[in-house]
Parts: structure tokens; C-alpha cells; sequence
């Protein structure tokens, strides 16, 4: 499937915090400022839900041939929350799927951080493109994003482009079934990895988004979600 202080005199800014999963309730509503991220195209999307696992509350995804995310939209200067840190645990594969071809594009687990448009970067057909966007949907798509991710068919370490966009550049965190059912620990350099990608310095954050999908494969994948924030590193 398709998928964010130090001020003059000493002072520090509050970093807009990511409202974390354990402020709600098992089987209740999210917390505030969590919103499902859906794509016109695919009907089916996948059940999130609140629930307790040991003493935390988390997500459980669950994808059945479906696809769709949460998504936390948020505005701060990336190199003031450059530190991405989140933990998940994965404990069901989608069948088949790898990350790097179209047709098989599924993971059961991704983290994403979008980046906000600057129009005067903007070639003329990409201004328009961005426009029309705007027009249609009352917002701005966001200019580039990181997605960490979960690859069935590979092993962590590789980056390369998603088969969708070259603006999305897809990070290999973790793959295969090694560290299935385990909770697993990530931080990453937000700044550092858009200058990778990109070539440049990033504008600033515009949100993060969490997605378990299955749509492609037309198979199943399973994933809890736990502590996601951004920090100054």
C-alpha cells in the first residue's frame, strides 16, 4: 500500500508532543489528535484498536486485505525534534509481500514522518499539482516523507525509494520473522536521514502516521503499536 528548543538567552520551546497511546482507554476512542488515515482507492481498512499489554496501553493493528493507518499531525521545526523514537511488535507476516515491488507492497508494521510543502521549492508542474491538492482536499500534501518500516522479504538496513513516489524514502528498520512477538526499540535522526535522502535540510514536520497493511498480498498482518514521540536529540 501507499504513508513527522534552544531559543536566544538559554531559553527551550515546548516540543509539540505526540499524544501517546496509554493517555486512552482500552476499547475506547484514541486519544485526542490521533485520526484515521484512509486512501480513496481501497475500501477495506484496518482495525486499530486500544488494548492493554502488561502494564501499557497500546494499538493492535489487524489488516485482513486491507489497508489504512492513524495519523498525528503536528507543526515544529525539524531539527527541534529531530529524535524519532518508537516501539512496536509484530506477530503476523503478510504472505508474499516486499516492500520494494508495487504489486506486493505491504508491511506489517511502518512508521511514518511527512515534512510540510514549501510552494517556492516547487517546479511549475508540481505547484500545480500541489494547488489542485489543496483545493480538493482544504490542506497542503506534504512535501516528502520518512517511512521506517517492517519488510517481510528483507532484512533491516536497506533504504530505497517507495514503489509509489520518489518522495517517500522507504527505511528498513527491521525483516523477516527473527524478532517476531518480541517488543522492539527504535531511534532514529530525522534530520539526518532527510539529508540522506533528499540532499538538503528538511522543512518542517508535519506529522507522523503508523500503518499495518495486507491490501496487496490480499493476505493478513498483525502488529501492536506502543510509545511513538519526537524529541530534540
Amino acid at each position: 500500500a501507499a504513508v513527522f528548543l534552544a531559543l536566544a538567552g538559554g531559553a527551550v520551546a515546548q516540543v509539540p508532543r505526540v499524544v501517546p497511546f496509554s493517555q486512552g482507554t482500552p476499547g475506547m476512542a484514541l486519544p485526542a489528535g490521533w485520526m484515521p488515515l484512509t486512501f480513496p482507492r481501497i475500501a477495506s481498512h484496518t482495525r486499530y484498536t486500544l488494548v492493554r499489554d502488561g502494564d501499557a496501553v497500546v494499538v493492535r493493528a489487524e489488516a485482513a486485505a486491507s489497508a489504512s493507518g492513524l495519523t498525528f499531525r503536528l507543526v515544529v521545526p525539524a531539527a527541534d525534534a529531530r529524535a524519532l523514537r518508537w516501539r512496536w511488535k509484530v506477530d503476523r507476516l503478510p504472505q508474499g509481500a516486499d516492500i520494494s515491488k508495487q504489486l506486493v507492497d505491504d508491511a506489517p508494521a511502518r512508521v511514518y514522518v511527512t515534512f510540510q510543502h514549501d510552494p517556492a521549492r516547487l517546479a511549475p508542474v508540481e505547484r500545480i499539482v500541489y494547488e489542485t491538492t489543496r483545493a480538493l482536499y482544504g490542506e497542503a500534501p506534504p512535501h516528502a516523507g520518512l517511512m521506517y518500516v517492517w519488510d517481510t522479504a528483507g532484512t533491516a538496513g536497506p533504504t530505497f525509494w517507495n514503489p509509489y513516489t520518489k518522495r517517500v524514502r522507504t527505511i528498513v528498520v527491521e525483516g523477516g520473522r527473527a524478532r517476531l512477538g518480541q517488543w522492539l526499540a527504535y531511534e532514529r535522526d530525522v534530520v539526518a536521514d532527510y539529508r540522506a535522502a533528499f540532499g538538503e535540510d528538511p522543512p518542517p514536520i508535519s506529522g507522523v502516521a503508523i500503518m499495518t497493511d495486507a491490501d496487496n498480498t490480499g493476505d493478513r498482518a498483525s502488529a501492536w503499536f506502543g510509545v511513538l514521540s519526537l524529541a530534540p536529540k
